[in-house]
Order: C-alpha cells, then structure tokens, then sequence
C-alpha cells in the first residue's frame, strides 16, 4: 500500500494501524451510516484492507471494505 504522501507501508503495519485505532475483534464501530460488530481483526482484500463484521440492525455478517 502507498499512503497519499507517497510512502510505502508494508501491509501488516497498515492492518496493525487500523486495529489500534478501533477496527479489531469484539469492538463496534458505526460507518457508512451503520453500527457494526466487528468480528475479526483487519485483513488484506483484493482492494485494500477489511474486516468481518455483524450488523446491528440486520444481524447480517459479511465482509466490510475499509475506505482508504
């Protein structure tokens, strides 16, 4: 991954930041306009980092895209 001032983090320390600030296992988070709990730490996806969550309102599990 290359952040907006155009240094690399090696992924593991990006998915290590997330975790730090709240996305990681047993928390809950609200975004795009929805709680949620989160059920895994963060993780390498295709298109960038996400993490297995339950939502609230629908008890839906899946897997949520974190924005850049």
């Amino acid at each position: 991954m290359t952040s907006s001032q155009g240094t690399s983090l090696r992924t593991d320390e990006v998915c290590a930041q997330i975790k730090h600030i709240g996305f990681a296992a047993s928390k809950r988070v609200r975004i795009y306009g929805e709680e949620f709990e989160v059920l895994s730490d963060p993780f390498p996806s295709a298109n960038g980092i996400a993490i297995h969550v339950r939502s609230q309102r629908t008890s839906e599990t899946r897997v949520l895209q974190l924005p850049a």
